[in-house]
């Protein structure tokens, strides 16, 4: 076992009671990203490389720790605690405002603590969980300057210089987007296409082989088709601003099923007004020319052909059957039936992918040179392939670091490409962020939209999640369709009265 850093292998977290338990869990997890971790509520006597108690009383949190120095040779243990004051209600009024505080000072000093266990840093300090534009957005809106949000973000949050200035600036472009959208009013409409040609290594999304539901993908879009009516009547007197159809892949879908939806969803809702309206046309070999013509009978203004990679063996290890040729070939078509957005999603971090391949990967993209472009740090979920069988992948490597993203970014402004929206998520490689580029006026509005939370999303399809935002965006509750494309099927008429209930409840 080496000594240190990352190399530990199990670590115990004792709580004295659940508060602040998601939190604490997931800091330590950004700093030991291959530990097993526990979390404990009662004293453990197993064996812990590195284990942390964290406790109050009235006036304080305390994190304490004891790491073994290296068992293997000694039993020497390095002990230590760090403390952070509790806010009282005294102090603050508003219980919202008074979690948010105690948290804040919590994860304060225990990131403090992990700096000093691990001696290195992280790029976005103590912030987990949280979409960094959002926060950056939220203190300029407050009435603070470009300067004060910045210094709180390095000083309360203990974000990079970097990152800092990355998340300020996204902040005040997506300021400028939305400037038209009325929150109050308008929401979004998501559309789920849960098939896919094949099933990526790194996928957790709710995507079924299409080999497997071919001969039910009508009887699917038939019930969505229904989902779309039921819900546009919902929705009477709000303002529809965009529509993603998104999944998935929508491209799985044949040119005449994609007509039938796309027919549905102007019938129910209209296409007047909209500021934006996507279809994800994803994977580049589900792209044909009679699909994309399907598409383009209707006011669709933007759309993905999304490589990922253009190194073909990275294609072949993360599951993906297409070529770099049929990625160019779908793409130069797009352009020749008049597509005038398109975007492209690429990931870094990917298994077996140094900054040379990343680099042959951003060559290429420069070459086809499309509208925007998403940049993904590899996130690897529970749900995925690449953690299920993490034993058959141990020994490929994962890099991601701060040169790759550098790379990526500078491309983009090379392109013409400015930084639009970013977020984002759990167990992602090197502890990065996803960023979107896109040319002027070439930024993808709902991806702002579905990060900042300010409106409200309804999510249609198997596995559609909607984000249902009232009290002028201070509350969220969520409303879920089931991931089974059978049960979304099957139980399409419950699906629809739990939207119409939430709907009417919250809305």
């Amino acid at each position: 076992m080496k000594r240190g850093i990352i190399h530990l292998y199990k670590i115990g977290i004792l709580f004295e009671n659940r508060e602040f338990e998601h939190d604490v869990y997931e800091l330590i997890k950004a700093f030991y990203p291959e530990a097993e971790i526990h979390t404990l509520y009662e004293d453990d006597e197993a064996e812990y490389d590195l284990r942390f108690c964290v406790e109050r009383d009235n006036e304080n949190y305390f994190i304490k720790y004891d790491r073994k120095e290296n068992p293997e040779i000694k039993e020497t243990e390095i002990k230590g605690v760090a403390s952070a004051e509790v806010i009282t209600d005294s102090a603050v009024k508003d219980p919202h405002a008074l979690r948010k505080e105690n948290k804040d000072s919590i994860k304060y000093a225990l990131y403090q603590l992990l700096v000093k266990l691990t001696g290195r840093t992280l790029p976005w300090g103590n912030l987990t969980g949280i979409r960094p534009a959002k926060l950056a957005m939220g203190m300029i809106e407050s009435g603070m300057k470009n300067t004060e949000a910045a210094q709180e973000m390095r000083e309360k949050y203990l974000v990079s210089p970097q990152k800092t200035a990355l998340a300020i600036t996204i902040a005040n472009r997506e300021r400028e987007i939305l400037k038209d959208i009325d929150y109050e009013n308008g929401y979004s409409l998501y559309i789920g296409i849960p098939f896919c040609p094949s099933i990526c290594l790194y996928c957790s999304f709710s995507s079924y082989p299409l080999k497997v539901w071919e001969k039910r993908s009508d009887e699917y879009v038939e019930a969505l088709c229904k989902e779309v009516r039921e819900t546009a009547l919902m929705m009477k007197g709000r303002k529809l601003d965009t529509i993603y159809i998104g999944g998935g892949t929508p491209t799985t879908l044949l040119p005449h099923q994609i007509r039938k939806l796309l027919d549905t969803v102007g019938e129910a809702f209209g296409y007047e007004g909209l500021a934006e309206f996507t279809v994800e046309a994803g994977r580049p070999d589900s792209i044909t020319r009679e699909k994309l013509m399907a598409i383009r009978e209707y006011p669709v203004t933007r759309i993905s052909v999304n490589p990922q990679t253009m190194n073909p063996e990275t294609l072949e290890i993360i599951g993906r059957k297409h070529t770099v040729d049929q990625t160019k070939e779908a793409f130069h078509l797009a352009r020749e039936l008049g597509f005038d957005n398109i975007n492209m999603d690429l990931i870094v971090g990917l298994p077996g992918e140094d900054i040379h391949m990343v680099e042959r990967t951003l060559e290429q993209i420069r070459e086809l040179d499309p509208d925007s472009m998403t940049v993904h740090s590899l996130a690897v979920k529970r749900a995925a392939r690449l953690n299920i069988f993490k034993e058959k992948y141990q020994e490929m490597s994962f890099e991601n670091n701060q040169e790759i993203m550098d790379l990526t970014m500078k491309t983009a402004y090379e392109m013409e490409m400015g930084p639009y929206y970013l977020y984002r998520q759990k167990n992602m490689k090197g502890n990065f962020e996803n960023v979107g580029y896109a040319k002027v006026d070439k930024a993808g509005i709902y991806n702002i939209l579905i990060m900042e939370e300010k409106q409200p999303i309804i999510a249609l399809g198997a596995g559609g999640s909607s984000k249902l935002v009232f009290d002028h965006g201070k509350r969220i509750e969520r409303v879920e369709n089931v991931k089974d494309v059978s049960n979304y099927i099957s139980r399409i008429d419950e699906m629809i009265e739990r939207k119409r209930t939430a709907i009417a409840t919250w809305l």
